[in-house]
């Protein structure tokens, strides 16, 4: 071994090894032979001892150069790019990142076919619609329309069922199901339906049960038919006291509230029997007659048609332009009112029966100022309701033409002015109650473009505002010191203001 060994590793620079006896007699820098120096032969180039020290010197800068790349580069590849190494420590991190991921266990969600938001983090099935709310900023999700039928069939095909539902059955089920009960066979209870009947039976009773011990009670049970027939009975029978009839007339008034109660009055003729009530001689069954009849009538118009072909209007007319007692008068009142109001034939039958002139005799009687306010108030709910109606049906056109007609032959305005019926309203502003002041205010206001010549003619009636308008003005103020802005004074005293300004 008396040549030169060269000895190098893959990817490094090579290095010159001297060994036993070896002598080169050239060197070459970068990874070349060295030329060995043969026996019996004279070196050519520099000496030895110089070709020994350049030895050494480059020896211990490849030395150096060696360590530098080893602590600068990848072990693996010691001459390889650092683009190159960046790249594939890259993508080092991202295998182990998937790697990571695939470890985790994650959350699977179930779309249905309604959009719900996805939470970070959960899994979505494959084939779901997946959409980003543009206004939440959310990721919402959902089956398509054949996807849960897809996914059971899938299911089904491997043997298991994919269904969350569990109170679904498959058709194993279902043909076992059928043919059991074809068979005849009954399906068991289980547990718990067994405890739960039980606990029924313990908490309730047969009703055969029930009523055999109402029967040993003497205790009947009735419908609310079945009262209504026997309070009839009782009211129009002529074994019955006077307090017997008053208190049957008193507890049908409770039942007729109803309005199928009240139709079922007529099925049997029982309002017809009230309605005769009207002609008694006794004024308290003339009052609590008319107390059942105004229930009945309120917001039920075939009751209203009923009771006007059974002569009801006639029948209340007559007891309030006769003497009778004021509370008698006040119940038939209530039944009038309740009679015309919506029922555009009943007025104009009303009308025709003279009941402008009824009614202004009994406001113009003494004592009945309570029944005064209660005109008045009638009148302008008479007066408002043509009104509306007829602009509705301009407006709308959802009133039936019939019905529009019907209003259109209600000659109420004309009638009022005619009757004197601007001055009595007038009047009866002087009355001392708020609550009066106020409802005569309002039919004022209704009557205006009606009775306009007739108020500027009453020197009374500008007064009386004048003075009620300085009496609320103190009211109002004294409202907006306790902090009422829009208070009950101040609106009355805007009524007032628009009355006078109106009438100058």
């Amino acid at each position: 071994r008396n040549n030169c060994a060269l000895k190098a590793s893959e990817g490094r620079r090579r290095v010159c090894a001297w060994g036993a006896g070896c002598r080169c007699s050239r060197l070459e820098l970068w990874g070349l032979c060295l030329t060995p120096r043969l026996p019996g032969r004279k070196p050519k180039g520099l000496p030895p001892s110089k070709m020994a020290l350049l030895g050494m010197l480059l020896g211990l800068l490849m030395a150096s150069c060696f360590t530098f790349c080893l602590s600068h580069q990848n072990p693996e590849f010691a001459l390889t790019s650092p683009e190159k190494s960046r790249t594939k420590e890259a993508d080092r991190k991202e295998t182990t990142a998937e790697e990571e991921l695939d470890s985790e266990v994650l959350e699977v969600f179930h779309p249905t076919h309604e959009w719900q938001a996805l939470r970070p983090g959960q899994a979505v099935p494959a084939g779901s619609h997946v959409r980003l709310n543009l206004q939440t900023g959310a990721r919402e999700v959902k089956l398509q329309e054949e996807d849960k039928f897809q996914s059971n069939l899938k299911g089904l095909k491997k043997g298991r069922r994919l269904d969350i539902n569990t109170n679904t059955y498959t058709s194993q089920d279902l043909k076992s199901a059928l043919a059991k009960f074809k068979e005849g066979a009954e399906v068991e209870s289980s547990k718990e339906d067994k405890a739960r009947q039980a606990k029924v039976k313990r908490l309730f009773r047969p009703i055969e049960e029930l009523k055999r011990d109402f029967e040993e009670l003497n205790v009947i049970i009735e419908t609310d038919m079945q009262i209504m027939v026997r309070l009839i009975n009782k009211f129009n029978s002529s074994s019955s006291s006077l307090e017997e009839k008053i208190a049957a007339l008193f507890d049908l008034e409770y039942y007729v509230h109803q309005m199928d109660n009240a139709q079922d009055l007529l099925s049997f003729g029982g309002l017809q029997v009230v309605i005769n009530g009207l002609n008694s001689t006794e004024p308290l069954v003339k009052e609590y007659a008319a107390f059942v009849l105004g229930a009945a009538f309120s917001s039920n118009p075939k009751v209203q048609v009923e009771a006007i072909e059974g002569g009801a209007l006639q029948k209340l007319l007559v007891i309030l332009a006769t003497e009778q007692p004021l509370p008698a008068k006040k119940k038939v009142l209530f039944a009038l009112c309740s009679l015309l109001r919506h029922f555009p034939y009943a007025q104009q039958q009303f009308l025709k029966l003279g009941g402008l002139q009824v009614l202004r005799s009994l406001v113009q009687a003494k004592g009945t100022e309570m029944l005064a306010v209660r005109v008045v108030t009638l009148l302008y709910d008479l007066v408002t309701e043509k009104m509306f109606a007829e602009k509705e049906a301009e407006l709308t056109q959802e009133t039936s033409p019939e019905k529009l007609q019907q209003y259109r032959q209600v000659l109420l305005l004309p009638g009022l002015r005619e009757q004197g019926w601007c001055e009595i309203i007038a009047h009866l502003l002087a009355l001392p109650e708020h609550d009066a002041r106020e409802k005569v205010l309002q039919t004022l206001g209704a009557l205006l473009a009606t009775c306009r010549d007739r108020y500027r003619q009453d020197p009374q009636l500008n007064r009386t505002l004048v003075s009620l308008q300085a009496e609320y003005q103190a009211l109002a103020a004294l409202e907006l010191q306790d902090g009422e802005d829009e208070g009950y004074f101040r609106e009355l005293l805007g009524s007032i203001n628009s009355l006078l300004k109106e009438l100058r």
